[in-house]
């Protein structure tokens, strides 16, 4: 685990999400002071170039891709804007392969996450509220033709052959990542995940074994009452029970790097640019795997 890694990983455990914020800006206010001599050291690319690397390093069998993106940690190598990033993606998946990317909500921070903003708000505008997840995926997210999976928490935009497959009846499945969303739909086929400017520490696909395992996953939790909600889907109003399950050991999942091997989790940097790729439904059979034989992403107490 690098330094900051590790850095990141103490903060969310022990500080506020006020401190955090603070942290956050001072990092990338240290950050950006360092610009010229990061360019001078690590070099610079454009979207151009990382299409290349792309085609290099992930190569294009797969039927869907699934990214993870963040543009400011891709500066300031990264010489391009998010609108061109979804611009390259889109070129690289071309017509025959649907590129899907995250469109989260966590809610307010000033109120205290997803639970708390929607129990003062259960009513969640799939159309009009923005994605949490970087500009670029909130550019996708408003591109023509993008469809998007109605979770007012975990929800995906997708485009190509087989988005509407993938983003149909998320408001129906039985939790947010597990049997019936997306990421059911995605371990199922032929799926890629990479990240760009991230580290393997953003992989959602990962709640997709525990959500699938449900009472059989062998780290306690806890229910609460659920909330009901409606979305709202332009003209259409949709019910919708938001689940309230928490599991109560701590997740840690850099223990990934210990149930996946290398080959199947894969981690370089371009340009000093965090990046991983892996396959979906090798994730989730190497935690169920591991899961049935007591091992977990998340620590005992």
């Amino acid at each position: 685990m690098s330094l900051l890694e590790t850095i990141s990983g103490l903060a969310v455990r022990h500080l506020s999400q006020d401190r955090i914020e603070i942290l956050r800006n001072a990092y990338f206010s240290a950050r950006t002071k360092l610009f010229p001599l990061m360019r001078t050291v690590f070099g610079t690319f454009d979207a151009a170039a990382l299409r290349t690397h792309l085609e290099e390093q992930v190569g294009n069998d797969f039927e869907i891709l699934m990214v993870h993106s963040s543009v400011n940690h891709m500066k300031p190598m990264y010489t391009d804007g998010p609108l061109e990033l979804v611009r390259m993606l889109l070129a690289f998946c071309g017509p025959d392969r649907t590129l899907v990317m995250p469109a989260f909500y966590f809610g307010d921070p000033a109120i205290g996450g997803a639970y708390a903003t929607f129990s003062q708000n259960p009513r969640f505008d799939l159309k009009r509220t923005p994605s949490q997840m970087g500009l670029a995926t909130e550019l996708f997210r408003r591109t023509p033709g993008v469809v998007q999976s109605r979770n007012p928490v975990y929800r995906v935009s997708a485009l190509g052959p087989l988005a509407e497959a993938l983003t149909h009846g998320h408001e129906r499945a039985l939790s947010p990542a597990g049997l019936g969303s997306p990421f059911d739909f995605m371990a199922n086929h032929d799926t890629c995940i990479i990240g760009i400017g991230k580290p393997f520490q953003v992989l959602t696909q990962v709640h997709h074994a525990e959500e699938v395992m449900g009472a059989d996953f062998p780290v306690p939790g806890e229910f609460g009452q659920g909330l009901s909600m409606t979305l709202i889907d332009g003209a259409e109003e949709i019910q919708f029970r938001l689940a309230n399950r928490s599991l109560l050991w701590r997740f840690n999942i850099w223990k990934l790097r210990t149930i996946m091997d290398r080959d199947s989790l894969q981690e370089w940097t371009f340009h000093h640019v965090p990046m991983f790729a892996t396959r979906a439904g090798a994730v989730t059979t190497a935690l169920i795997d591991a899961a049935k034989g007591g091992v977990t992403l998340y620590d005992r107490p």
